[in-house]
């Protein structure tokens, strides 16, 4: 319905943001990570939104990037992930940390954010892992790079992509090259080879 809002700040709160448009305030929730990064009171900002409907509310979630929200959307297909707990997720994790987090069975990276369990986590990372990708993960990430890409996320990607085309899984594949704790100088093969010692001791 409210694809994103552009305004004025008139004021930020840890959880929420008031942001007016054409005379209209509109209140938003947001992660506590985006409310630290929005700009100052009386300057102009962005915001993507998310409409939650139930019967006794209606609330407004405001992301400053439209990934975040795309996270969001995802987040709330997961039973027992409700509006608040979402944002919970996306305050203690990026949406690119999340991804790898789901990707890579990271359950304990997960359990980080407020209110999230072992048990939610597990759940959360079983219904998302088929509405994600490592290709998409890992363009998404350069694409968020400031910097361009180093060689050594290049050697990375491509150690991923060459361990899943030996045929292990993709969440096998990507624990162990995060295992191995590559260095800028490593290439592709040093770290396929020492991802391959990794993967045998999952």
């Amino acid at each position: 319905m409210i694809a994103y809002l552009r305004g004025v700040v008139a004021a930020v709160t840890q959880t929420q943001v008031v942001l007016e448009v054409n005379g209209v305030g509109f209140r938003a929730f947001v992660s506590s990570r985006d409310a630290s990064r929005m700009p100052a009171r009386g300057e102009e900002a962005v915001l993507h939104t998310y409409l939650s409907v139930r019967e006794d509310a209606m609330q407004l979630f405001g992301f400053l990037d439209e990934d975040d929200l795309e996270m969001y959307r995802l987040l709330q297909t997961v039973s027992g992930v409700g509006p608040k707990a979402g944002l919970g997720i996306l305050s203690a994790l990026t949406a690119d940390e999340l991804r790898f987090a789901v990707l890579s069975d990271d359950v304990k990276t997960i359990s980080k954010a407020p209110g999230i369990g072992g048990k939610t986590a597990k759940k959360l990372i079983l219904e998302l892992k088929d509405k994600l990708s490592l290709e998409d993960a890992f363009e998404k990430k350069l694409a968020h790079s400031e910097e361009p890409a180093g060689a050594a996320d290049d050697a990375k990607s491509e150690a991923v992509q060459a361990l899943v085309a030996l045929g292990y899984s993709g969440s096998d594949a990507l624990k162990a090259v995060r295992g191995v704790g590559a260095s800028e100088d490593m290439d592709t093969e040093t770290i396929l080879k020492l991802a391959l010692r990794e993967i045998s001791s999952l």
